[in-house]
This record gives structure tokens, C-alpha cells and sequence, in this order.
């Protein structure tokens, strides 16, 4: 029998958006919802605006947005849209807890 149960790894993500777009403020509501109900206190949010910082978006190869990147546990992981698809989300992005 091995020792306590390991702490879950924290999932760090990284949501690019244009600006306070429809989409985009959708995608940001939508993700808010999933990590609060399938990754509690285990996750960190960055929110990058690709008008602000376009040279970020293009080094980090965004061309639509809203994309969100899962950053960490690698590999990295995206999709792109307003994140209204739990299911989809959580399967996108590997994060073992969809059903």
C-alpha cells in the first residue's frame, strides 16, 4: 500500500481573446463554470487579449479566438471556441473527468 494520495497536479490555462468580443466574454463565463465545478482549487487562469498582446498570440501560434491552451500538465493541449460544451472541453483537453 503506497503512502496518502497525491494532490491532483494543478492545471494551469491560457485563454486568448479579442477584446471584450461576444465570443470571447463567453468563452471566459464558460470556463469560469468548468474549473469552478471540475477543477476546485487546483487551476490557474491567464487571460491574454490578442489586441493587447498580438505579438504573444502569434509566437504562441493563435490565429482564432477564443482559443484556450491547457500550459501545464504537458502536453499542451487547445480548442478553440466559447468553451459552452462541458463534455467537449474536458475531453479536448485530456483532463481525465469527463464521463
Amino acid at each position: 500500500m503506497s503512502g496518502p494520495a497525491a494532490k491532483p497536479e494543478a492545471v494551469k490555462l491560457t485563454i486568448y481573446v479579442a477584446g471584450d468580443a461576444v465570443n470571447s466574454a463567453q468563452a471566459i463565463v464558460n470556463l469560469g463554470a468548468i474549473c469552478r465545478e471540475h477543477l476546485p482549487d487546483r487551476h490557474t487562469i491567464e487571460i491574454v487579449d490578442v489586441f493587447r498582446h498580438p505579438d504573444r498570440a502569434l509566437s504562441d501560434g493563435v490565429f482564432l479566438t477564443p482559443t484556450l491552451i491547457r500550459v501545464a500538465p504537458l502536453p499542451q493541449r487547445r480548442i478553440v471556441g466559447t468553451l459552452r460544451d462541458t463534455e467537449r472541453v474536458l475531453r479536448a483537453l485530456d483532463l481525465g473527468l469527463a464521463s
